[in-house]
C-alpha cells in the first residue's frame, strides 16, 4: 500500500464499552454513568468491597458472540475470567476481572479479520483475539495529567463492561490504522453493541517499534481521530532518538491530546508483572452452538452484505456504496430517502448518493456533529433534488441552502424567507449577459480560440444574480450575443 513504511511496525489494542447494555458487567449497576453525579452509581460489587460476589451479565456475553462472528472470529465455547493483578488508583481491589489466553486460559474468541482499503488497495487485517473486561474507575484531572496537582476519582465507570480487539501486528502505516478504526468502528456499530460517539467509550492503546528496536506502547487514546496523529508523532520521535544514536527502550507512554506529545508515564510492565490466575468468585462460562446460531440468526446486515445490496439494488459503484455504508445512520438515511417517494427512481438514487456523501456529510464534518443531532429529514433531500431538476433552483442556490436544511426547514420556506429563486426571465438574462460582455473583454477573447471561457462569462452573470440565473439558459444567451458581435461561429 501507499503511505506504509516497510519497517514501521504497528499493533493496536482497541477497548470498546459496550453502550448498549442497561447495567454493568458484574453487578446490576446502571450503565449509564455520563453525567452523573460522581460515585452515585457504584456498589460493593463494582467498588472491591470484601465479601462482594460478582455475577456475569449474559447480555454482555450475547453482545460479545455478535461481535466476534461479525468479525469472523472463532467463538471459544468455554472460558473463565482471570485477575490480572495490578495496584492503581482505579481499581478499588487491587485486580481487573479480565481474560487471559495463556495458562490453560482462553479468550473469549480468537483470531478474525477487518478488512481494510487504501488508495485503491486491499488488505486484511489480522486479529489475534477479543475478550471481555471491566473497565476501571475514571480519573479526573485539572487540565493536562502532566499538569494536574491532583488526581480524582470517579468509580461511576468502574466495572463497565468492555470488549477489547486485539490485532496482530500487521499495521504499516498511521493511514492503515485509521482505515482499520473506520471499518472496526462501522462494524461495532452495526452489530448494535455500543455508541462510539459518546465520550469515553473507546479507548486505543497503540503498540509501535521500528523494526529490530524496543517497542513503545502509548495508552489510553481516547477516540479513533487521535490515533492517527499519536501514531504520526510517535514514529517521528523513535526515529530522531536513533538518528541520535539512542536505544529506544520499552516503555508505556500517555498520548497528550492537547499538546499532541507523547509523554513517559512508566517503563513497560511485562505480562508476568500482572500476575494472571483464575477469578475464583466465578465460574466457567459455556457457550453451546445452539445460542451461538441464535445470535448470527439474529445479527442485522453488516456494512460488507449491505455494500453489495445497494450496488445490485440501486446501481451505485463500488466506492460509492463502500462510503454510504461506513455509517450506518447515513446509511438507513439514505435508503429511507430514496424509498419514501414513488417518483424517485434510478436517475435520482446516484443524485441521492452525491448530495449525502458531499454536502451533507462535509457540513456534518466542518461542524463536528453526527447526522442525528440534526433536524435534516430523508424528505428534504428528495425535495432538493427535484427542485434542481425541475429548474426551480440553481445547484449553486441548492448549495447555500444546506445550512438551513440541516436545521429542519423545507426547502418553499427557505426560499420564500431568504427570496432565492432561478431567474429565467430571457430578457433580465440578456441585459445581464450583454453587460459581462462589455466588462470583460479579455474573456470575449479568450472565447474566440477556447469556447470553454463562456463558462468563466456563465459565471460573471452567476455573480450578478447571487447564483439565481438558469444557467442553461444562460449560456444560450451568451452564445446567441457572441455569435450576433462575431465574435465565436
Amino acid at each position: 500500500m501507499n503511505n506504509q513504511t516497510d519497517d514501521v511496525i504497528i499493533g493496536l489494542e482497541v477497548h470498546v464499552q459496550l453502550t448498549n447494555l442497561k447495567t454493568k458487567l458484574f453487578c446490576s449497576c446502571s450503565n449509564d454513568y455520563r453525567g452523573k453525579e460522581a460515585n452515585s452509581y457504584v456498589c460493593p460489587i463494582c467498588l472491591g468491597l470484601p465479601g462482594s460476589l460478582p455475577v456475569v451479565n449474559k447480555r454482555a456475553i450475547e453482545f460479545a458472540a455478535r461481535l466476534a462472528i461479525a468479525l469472523n472470529c472463532k467463538i471459544n465455547q468455554q472460558f473463565w475470567f482471570f485477575r490480572k493483578q495490578y495496584f492503581y488508583v482505579d481499581l478499588a481491589k487491587g485486580f481487573q476481572i479480565s481474560q487471559y489466553n495463556k495458562a490453560g486460559g482462553r479468550a473469549f474468541a480468537d483470531e478474525g479479520i477487518v478488512p481494510i482499503k487504501l488508495n485503491s488497495h486491499k488488505k486484511s487485517i489480522i486479529l489475534n483475539r477479543i475478550h471481555l473486561e471491566e473497565d476501571p474507575a475514571r480519573l479526573v484531572h485539572k487540565g493536562s495529567i502532566a499538569t494536574s496537582p491532583y488526581t480524582l476519582v470517579d468509580y461511576n465507570r468502574s466495572g463497565v463492561c468492555l470488549i477489547e480487539i486485539v490485532t496482530e501486528p500487521v499495521l504499516s502505516s498511521p493511514e492503515e490504522a485509521r482505515e482499520f478504526l473506520k471499518q472496526l468502528k462501522s462494524i461495532i456499530q452495526y452489530a448494535g453493541i455500543s455508541n462510539l460517539d459518546l465520550e469515553g467509550s473507546v479507548r486505543v492503546d497503540a503498540n509501535i517499534s521500528i523494526k529490530g528496536h524496543e517497542r513503545s506502547e502509548v495508552k489510553n487514546i481516547n477516540s479513533f481521530r487521535e490515533v492517527e496523529r499519536a501514531l504520526r508523532h510517535e514514529i517521528i520521535r523513535q526515529r530522531n532518538l536513533l538518528k541520535r544514536g539512542k536505544e529506544l527502550i520499552q516503555e508505556t507512554r500517555h498520548w497528550d491530546d492537547k499538546r499532541r506529545i507523547t509523554i513517559t508515564l512508566r517503563t513497560k510492565e511485562f505480562e508476568a508483572d500482572y500476575r494472571y490466575f483464575p477469578e475464583q468468585d466465578l465460574v466457567p462460562i459455556e457457550i453451546d452452538n445452539i445460542f451461538i446460531q441464535r445470535v448470527k440468526d439474529e445479527l442485522p446486515e453488516m456494512p460488507v452484505e449491505r455494500s453489495r445490496r445497494l450496488r445490485r439494488d440501486y446501481n451505485l459503484s463500488e466506492f460509492d456504496a463502500d462510503n454510504l455504508v461506513l455509517d450506518k445512520n447515513i446509511a438507513d438515511f439514505y435508503e429511507d430517502g430514496i424509498n419514501s417517494d414513488a417518483l424517485f427512481g434510478p436517475n435520482e438514487y446516484k443524485q441521492y448518493c452525491n448530495w449525502l456523501m458531499n454536502d451533507i456529510s462535509g457540513w456534518l464534518n466542518e461542524n463536528n456533529k453526527i447526522l442525528n443531532d440534526t433536524k435534516l429529514h430523508p424528505h428534504q433531500i428528495v425535495d432538493l433534488i427535484r427542485y434542481v431538476n425541475e429548474g426551480r433552483i440553481t445547484t449553486k442556490i441548492a448549495k447555500t441552502i444546506i445550512d438551513d436544511i440541516m436545521k429542519g426547514f423545507s426547502i418553499a420556506e427557505i426560499l420564500e424567507k431568504k427570496g432565492k429563486k432561478r431567474i429565467s426571465d430571457e430578457n433580465l438574462l440578456k441585459k445581464l449577459s450583454t453587460d459581462v460582455i462589455e466588462e470583460n473583454p479579455k474573456i470575449v477573447n479568450d472565447s474566440k480560440e477556447n469556447l470553454k471561457a463562456i463558462e468563466a462569462l456563465i459565471g460573471k452573470v452567476m455573480a450578478k444574480t447571487r447564483g439565481q440565473a438558469d444557467p442553461h439558459i444562460t449560456r444560450n444567451i451568451l452564445i446567441e450575443i457572441l455569435k450576433e458581435k462575431g465574435i465565436i461561429k
